[in-house]
């Protein structure tokens, strides 16, 4: 059996409103899979941008592969996502046109081993909302106490 790995950006979703989701494949080297099946992989300062009609995923870190001899990957560098050429032409669109963003979500291995990224189309949040968050997540936590406790 395979390790499912799930790695969040828990940061994307507190500093940005998610309009819609997509489930991306990723080009990888072979040491670099090897990583991520190990759980050695962040997201959290990554982003995607267009590049002549492609989408990559900027500033990954996976980090370099233990047991990788002299063609081990770099930690940091672009990664191409692999989408529909409908799917990319409609945030292709949606980027230039509206001022979105796109904002790598979750990377995970599915049930074949392959290694996905779930990315966002994500609008800023202002800090107002952002502490409107804030105040949901202390009264839900004051709530699931008060239910312990009964």
């Amino acid at each position: 059996m395979l390790k499912t790995v799930n790695i969040l950006n828990k940061r994307a979703r507190f500093d940005y409103e998610i309009i819609e989701t997509y489930t991306a494949g990723i080009v990888l080297a072979g040491t670099e899979i090897k990583s991520i099946r190990m759980g050695k992989a962040n997201i959290t300062e990554s982003f995607c941008e267009f590049t002549n009609n492609e989408l990559f995923a900027i500033n990954t870190y996976i980090e370099e592969y233990a047991f990788g001899n002299q063609f081990n990957h770099k930690s940091r560098s672009e990664r191409k996502l692999l989408l529909k050429k409908r799917e990319l032409k409609t945030l292709a669109r949606n980027v230039q046109a509206k001022g979105l963003t796109i904002v790598p979500l979750k990377l995970f291995t599915n049930e074949k081993g392959l290694a996905k990224l779930e990315i966002g189309l994500a609008r800023g949040k202002k800090t107002y909302d952002k502490r409107e968050s804030l105040k949901e997540q202390d009264t839900k936590r004051d709530i699931d106490r008060i239910k312990k406790a009964f």
